[in-house]
């Protein structure tokens, strides 16, 4: 084996850089903050029937472009709808129809939508009752003027002329001067427009690019995450390239789950930039960066798995115990990859689907399996460390299973506290800390990776933690607490006494049993 020199590194790399980039542009994009309406039929609820437009965090436009008349540059917030059309069938256009609305509300104001008769169920569209109240006029959506946002909510619409299929909605561009978690819904109330379907779109934009609020933050976090990578990347190569001819295959696998977790920043922190930058979200990166974490989560939490069962420690092989270990991982590799394309390609709206909540069972699932197995292997690796007097493999392992128990807490804990996040957030109101939450489970793998890094460096002592097969490991102390003395000539090459014999028998039995034990695992 020859390390390769440091052109061939160079030029190695560049190749890798440069066919991944092909490899991502040939991919198409899909609309990120432009939500496209693509025939999206109106669902009945509350009385009237609705299509969901967008839900988003957007931060105030800056001051001094308040107010503009152009509402192209940076520094500006609004909400633009571009071709919005209405369709209904052509059986349905022989009558004229009453307003569809458009409607775009912050979520405090929430409760200016909609309203109750003498406290009865509430109802987005005007009904009998309400109007003998004179409160509002039949079949139209009731709102009223919010108090703590003078102008809003904003409501318009265009309504169905005699004969006409399609009934086109005004290109409107709203200005966002308050910070908020902003909805738009499409409306109307009329029950004799059945099947009435919307196309169009509508653009939403921050002051800083496209990103919605809750994901602009994690630019600069997926930017600082892959810095980090680099810093660790750099140690761990250097040592790597010092003491190549002693590294161990678990080093190896290391080695694999830095390269994949730069990748993986990298390729986030690109794909939040060109979305911040174009308003179009590239799939080909987010599909890349998605089957990177994929891989990555899945490579560590194997490692970690095998290094719990003593895998080229104190066992040469998993044995029987190959397969399964194979089949958890991939089983873990498609759920998580499948929740993670679910939740990142063409994702849109701040709101989350239902479906994600079933998509993300299988993995919680999968990693509590994870952890009881390690945890059961981790112990039972101990005991055979202890039994066999193996220090200084002994003293690794310990600080390995301290600082797994440490993440496991912390995991814990962490999960609680989203949970609990979530449930006082119902409408996403606590939308500018949201990004927290992902981040924290990166900073927390990362941190774990670190302290393996630190604990299996490659170092010229690499191999005092290979599996070895010789008998020698019975003995395995630290270095510094022997003492050399030299051994007294033995009388003759074949002759022993009796206790002696016994004594030699006796250590036979016991290394070809924790060989046949190691061979049965």
């Amino acid at each position: 084996m020859t390390w390769p020199s440091g052109s061939s590194r160079t030029v190695l790399t560049s190749l890798l850089l440069l066919l991944l980039y092909f490899a991502c542009s040939e991919y198409v994009t899909v609309q990120a903050s432009v939500h496209e309406y693509s025939g999206d039929r109106f669902v009945a609820k509350g009385g009237a029937f609705v299509v969901h437009g967008g839900s988003e965090g957007i931060y105030s436009s800056a001051p001094s472009h308040r107010n503009s008349t152009s509402l192209t540059d940076n520094g500006d917030s609004y909400i633009r709808f571009e071709k919005v059309k209405f369709r209904r069938g052509k059986e349905l256009a022989n009558f004229s129809s009453g307003l569809l609305h458009a409607i775009v509300f912050e979520v405090e104001d929430r409760e200016t939508i909609g309203g109750s008769a003498y406290g009865g169920q509430r109802a987005v569209c005007c009904t009998a009752d309400l109007a003998k109240l004179g409160v509002c006029s039949e079949g139209e959506i009731i709102h009223r003027p919010s108090t703590e946002n003078p102008g809003w909510p904003k409501v318009f619409g265009v309504s169905f002329d005699l004969d006409e299929e399609v009934a086109t909605l005004p290109s409107k561009s709203i200005e966002i001067t308050k910070t908020g978690m902003y909805n738009v819904y499409f409306i109307h109330c009329d029950p004799k427009l059945k099947d009435l379907t919307v196309e169009g779109k509508s653009i939403w934009k921050n002051p800083a690019g496209y990103l919605p609020g809750r994901m602009a933050p994690l630019m600069n976090f997926y930017g600082f995450m892959s810095f980090a990578f680099v810093i660790l990347g750099i140690f761990w190569f250097s040592q790597y390239a010092r003491f190549w001819r002693e590294v161990l295959p678990l080093q190896n696998c290391i080695t694999i789950v830095i390269a994949l977790g730069m990748f993986e920043m990298t390729l986030w922190y690109f794909e939040y930039a060109e979305f911040n930058e174009t308003g179009i979200r590239p799939t080909g990166i987010t599909m890349w960066a998605v089957t990177f974490g994929a891989v990555k989560r899945t490579v560590a939490r194997l490692i970690m798995l095998m290094v719990s069962m003593g895998f080229g420690v104190v066992r040469p092989t998993l044995g029987g115990l190959t397969s399964k270990v194979i089949m958890l991982g991939a089983t873990f590799f498609v759920a998580s990859e499948v929740l993670e394309l679910v939740e990142n390609v063409g994702a849109i709206s701040d709101l989350s689907g239902k479906a994600r909540l079933f998509l993300v069972l299988p993995v919680a699932v999968l990693d509590a399996f994870f952890i009881l197995w390690i945890f059961t292997s981790l112990s039972a690796t101990l005991s055979k460390l202890q039994a066999r007097r193996m220090v200084v493999k002994l003293d690794i392992y310990r600080k390995f299973t301290n600082a797994l128990a440490v993440a496991v807490i912390v995991s814990v804990g962490w999960t609680c506290y989203e949970l609990y996040f979530k449930s006082i957030d119902v409408y996403n109101e606590k939308w500018q800390n949201a990004w927290i939450i992902p981040a924290f489970w990166q900073v927390l793998s990362f941190s774990l990776l670190c302290v393996i890094c630190s604990l299996w460096a490659p170092s010229q002592n690499s191999t005092r933690y290979a599996y070895s097969d010789d008998g020698s490991e019975e003995f395995d102390r630290d270095d510094t607490t022997l003492t050399l003395i030299k051994p007294a000539p033995l009388p003759s090459n074949d002759f022993r006494t009796a206790p002696e014999a016994r004594s030699v028998q006796d250590s036979n039995k016991l290394s070809n049993g924790d060989l046949e034990e190691d061979k049965t695992e």
